[in-house]
C-alpha cells in the first residue's frame, strides 16, 4: 500500500510512523524546510491529568505507552516519565484538587495529593509556599524541537519511507494523488492530510467553508538553565480552568469566589511548566481565540507568569532567553479529540487536536491507521 501525509508536524511524522511499522511505502511532504508551527512550539508534555474522562483520557494514556514505547527506539526523543505537580493554595483551590483525587478514574491517571514536604521530596525545586500538590503520576515529556527530526531520523532507516521538504501540496489530481507545487504528482492509495493550523488554500477547497475547527494563538517562553533540576512538570491552579477533568462543584466554586488576576483573566492564561534537556525552562501560556490575531507579542501575561513561577520555585528566575508565539488548530466542539474527515475519495483530513496534539498524536494516527485497514 502506498501512503502520502501531507504535514511535517508531529500529528502527520506519527501518521508516517504507523504506516511505516504497518510495512506501507510513504511519502511525507512538507510545505517548510522543517515543520515550524505548533508541533515545535509548545511544552513537549504528554499531558494526560487534565485530559476528559472517557475517549479524551483513552486517547491520551493510550498515546502515553505510544510514546514510552517509540521513546525506548528513539532516545532522541527525550522521552521521559517525569509527572507533574500542580501546587495550590487555600480552600477552594485544594478542593479542586481533591475532587480530581476522588474521580473514578483517578488512579488510571495515578493522581495523588501531596502534602508540601511530599511535594519537595519528589520536586525539592519547588521551595514556595503552596498548602498541597495534586501529582500525576502519568504525565511525561518530550523535547518538541527535536521530537520530530529524532522520528524522521528513525524513519529514514526504512527503505519504505520518503521525505519530501519544502513542498506545498496544491491540488489532488486523479485518484489519490495529489501535486505539489514543483509540479510532480504523487499517486497513493491513501492521502493523509496533516496541515496542522493550515486551513485555508487546499484543505478549505477540500473540506469546505464550515470546517468545525478553529485556530488558537499561545504564547511561550524559555529560560536559560535553572542550575538544578525540576524533576517533574508544574502547573499553576489556574490550569484548573482550562482542563475538563476538573470541571464540577468544587471548579464553580473556584471560579465564583476566587476569580483570576486581571492579567490571567484578559490572556486566558495558565502555567505550565517544563524543564529541556539543557536545564532551561519552558513556561507558559495563553490563549487568544478572535481572529485576526495579533503580529506581535504583549509583555503583561509574561510578567504574570514570572511571578507565579518564583512564587513556585522560591527563587528569581533565571535570563528569559527566548519568547514566541505559535497558532494551533482546535476542534470547535471540546468534546472532540480530532477532526477525521473523508474530504474526496481516498483523501482524509486530520487536524484540530488543539493543545492535545503532542500528548495525543500517536494514538490518533493509530486510529487512523485502524479505520483505514491499514
Amino acid at each position: 500500500m502506498r501512503v502520502t501525509v501531507v504535514g511535517g508536524g508531529v500529528v502527520g511524522t506519527m501518521h508516517a510512523w504507523q504506516a511505516v511499522e504497518r510495512g506501507h511505502e510513504v511519502v511525507q511532504i512538507e510545505r517548510e524546510t522543517e515543520a515550524r508551527g505548533a508541533s515545535l512550539r509548545n511544552f513537549g508534555q504528554i499531558w494526560v491529568s487534565g485530559r476528559a474522562g472517557g475517549e479524551e483520557l483513552e486517547t491520551a494514556l493510550r498515546a502515553r505507552e505510544l510514546w514510552e514505547e517509540i521513546g525506548r527506539r528513539v532516545p532522541g526523543l527525550g522521552f521521559r516519565a517525569n509527572g507533574s505537580l500542580t501546587p495550590v493554595r487555600g480552600p477552594r483551590e485544594l478542593a479542586v484538587a481533591e475532587a480530581a483525587v476522588a474521580r473514578e478514574d483517578s488512579a488510571a491517571r495515578g493522581y495523588e495529593l501531596l502534602t508540601p514536604a511530599e511535594v519537595r521530596a519528589v520536586n525539592p525545586a519547588l521551595r514556595g509556599d503552596f498548602t498541597a500538590a495534586l501529582y500525576c503520576e502519568r504525565d511525561a515529556a518530550v523535547e518538541p524541537r527535536t521530537a520530530q527530526l529524532a522520528l524522521r531520523a528513525e524513519l529514514s532507516k526504512s527503505p519504505h519511507y520518503t521525505f519530501l521538504p519544502g513542498r506545498e501540496v496544491r491540488e489532488v489530481v486523479g485518484e489519490h494523488a495529489v501535486r505539489d507545487d514543483h509540479g510532480d504528482v504523487h499517486p497513493a492509495d491513501a492521502v493523509i492530510l496533516c496541515t496542522g493550523a493550515w486551513l485555508g488554500g487546499l484543505v478549505r477547497e477540500l473540506a469546505g467553508p464550515q470546517l468545525p475547527v478553529r485556530r488558537v494563538r499561545l504564547q511561550m517562553m524559555q529560560t536559560d538553565p535553572l542550575g538544578e533540576p525540576l524533576p517533574t512538570s508544574v502547573a499553576d491552579a489556574d490550569s484548573f480552568r482550562y482542563y475538563p477533568a476538573y470541571r464540577g462543584p468544587a471548579l464553580d466554586r473556584l471560579t465564583t469566589h476566587q476569580p483570576q488576576s486581571p492579567t490571567a483573566a484578559a490572556h486566558a492564561v495558565q502555567l505550565l511548566m517544563v524543564q529541556r534537556a539543557d536545564g532551561g525552562l519552558t513556561i507558559g501560556d495563553t490563549h487568544e481565540y478572535e481572529h485576526p490575531f495579533a503580529f506581535d507579542t504583549v509583555e503583561d501575561p509574561y510578567d504574570h507568569l514570572a511571578e507565579v513561577v518564583e512564587s513556585l520555585l522560591g527563587r528569581p528566575l533565571p535570563k528569559i532567553r527566548r519568547r514566541w508565539a505559535g497558532v494551533y488548530a482546535q476542534c470547535t466542539d471540546p468534546t472532540r479529540v480530532v477532526h477525521r474527515q473523508q474530504v474526496c475519495d481516498g483523501v482524509w483530513l486530520v487536524t484540530g487536536p488543539g493543545g492535545r496534539g503532542m500528548t495525543c498524536s500517536p494514538a490518533i494516527a493509530e486510529t487512523t491507521a485502524n479505520e483505514l485497514n491499514w
